[in-house]
């Protein structure tokens, strides 16, 4: 018999495993939407579904201006078209795995990521780094220190993708072989 136990106050509550999300979206997007296979983003808040969609064709004459304003204008066309379809399917994906949705859009070189959340996030910063967001405020590069500090994870991660790339594929692993092991929650398999 499972006991019921509340969560303590401050802790998180996870969200269940979303590893077989992109193969659920993959299968819950109707054929015909994208031009190839979705490309599904997953943290605890959030998942992010992106189509490809196929490019406008517009002739050999178009100019790289021309091709963007094609690309858009499909990119908004898709959106405005599949509105209501995409709100049934992120509402089934939100309840399956209890994150919200956000879809992102791609159409040759343009892409547009709509309705996506922007979570806040608590940190204590000392002196030293208060100065380096304070900097990038006064310089003109942020708006304010919680644009400074997007600003500068969006820069580390540009410049660590393999490195981040490598541990979030240590910590697959790392989860697999938990799951695998012995079930040590006190009270297990009463």
């Amino acid at each position: 018999m499972m006991r019921y136990r509340p969560t303590p106050p401050g802790a998180r509550n996870e969200p269940p495993p979303a590893d077989d999300a992109p193969a659920w979206v993959t299968g819950a997007v109707p054929d015909g939407w994208f031009s190839e296979r979705p490309e599904v983003v997953i943290d605890r808040d959030e998942i992010i579904i992106w189509g490809r969609l196929p490019e406008p064709s517009l002739g050999d004459d178009a100019t790289e201006a021309d091709r963007a304003a094609a690309q858009a204008g499909r990119i908004n066309q898709f959106r405005e078209d599949t509105r209501d379809d995409r709100i049934r399917v992120a509402r089934q994906i939100e309840h399956r795995y209890q994150r919200k949705v956000a879809w992102g859009l791609r159409c040759g070189d343009t892409s547009e990521l709509f309705t996506h959340l922007a979570a806040p996030v608590m940190t204590r910063l000392r002196q030293p780094e208060r100065q380096v967001l304070d900097t990038l405020v006064d310089a003109g590069v942020a708006r304010s220190r919680s644009e400074a500090l997007a600003w500068c994870v969006r820069l580390v991660g540009e410049h660590t993708e393999d490195w981040l790339a490598d541990l979030r594929s240590a910590m697959t692993k790392v989860d697999e072989l938990r799951r695998q092991g012995p079930d040590t929650t006190p009270n297990a398999g009463e």
